[in-house]
């Protein structure tokens, strides 16, 4: 498949100009390799965007599909419901902790930060705490690209562009940078010194004025090329 204009897609993350001149195409995917519009096989280390982890073309997943657009393709959830998202929510709640067991659907990660800040600051002002607005990110921390989680992210790239952004937000210290990282195994002994530095901004601001801190439990994105070249020249093959 040849594509004759490339003026009318606008690539996200990437460098518009440098794409155009020399186009890397994807034209199919099968299994854990993508195909190039050359014929080349490309291993998707990253499941896509961490969205195919069972790989592409899985036939349960394309049966499962077929099956759900030829019978309700799709439905609204504003005063109408439908029983697959009743029976999913029932399924992830047995997968979870006993107190983990409401669900609301997003179309994507940044929708799904985005809505997380807006229910926490609600829940805070429907039970009488309306003082606890301020949200505490973390430096080099990815969220999304909304502007409620860039506000709360640490990606200075993400942020430089847009202004003040919300107001109300600060940042705890990242964890990425230490040689002590890599390839650890179980809990590791250093880090108490990042905990105290969230200690440190409740102290400046006060746990009345709080309402949330937004961490991630895993981050790939948010580490620097020239750690992961010290760490892991493979890895850091596989970013570039």
């Amino acid at each position: 498949m040849k594509v004759n204009n490339l003026e009318n897609f606008w690539m996200p993350f990437t460098n518009n100009t440098d794409f155009k001149a020399d186009p890397r195409m994807i034209i199919s995917a099968k299994g854990m390799y993508y195909t190039s519009s050359e014929g080349k096989k490309i291993l998707d280390g990253t499941a896509g965007l961490w969205c195919v982890n069972a790989g592409h073309g899985h036939s349960k997943i394309i049966e499962a599909v077929t099956k759900a657009v030829n019978t309700l393709d799709y439905a609204p959830n504003f005063d109408f419901g439908h029983p697959d998202a009743y029976e999913l929510s029932n399924r992830l709640s047995m997968q979870f902790p006993i107190n983990i067991n409401h669900f609301f659907y997003t179309n994507s990660g940044s929708e799904a930060v985005d809505t997380a800040l807006k229910i926490v600051l609600a829940y805070q002002r429907s039970r009488g705490k309306g003082t606890e607005t301020r949200l505490i990110g973390c430096e080099r921390g990815y969220y999304g690209v909304g502007f409620g989680v860039i506000s709360v992210g640490g990606m200075v790239k993400n942020r430089m562009y847009f202004g003040s952004l919300l107001s109300g937000i600060d940042h705890i210290r990242h964890t990425h940078g230490s040689i002590k990282n890599p390839y650890s195994r179980g809990e590791v002994e250093h880090g108490a010194k990042l905990a105290d530095d969230l200690e440190r901004l409740v102290g400046l601001h006060d746990a009345s004025t709080i309402a949330a801190v937004v961490v991630e439990p895993f981050a790939t994105s948010t580490i620097p090329y020239s750690f992961m070249m010290k760490s892991s020249p493979a890895l850091a093959a596989l970013a570039l």
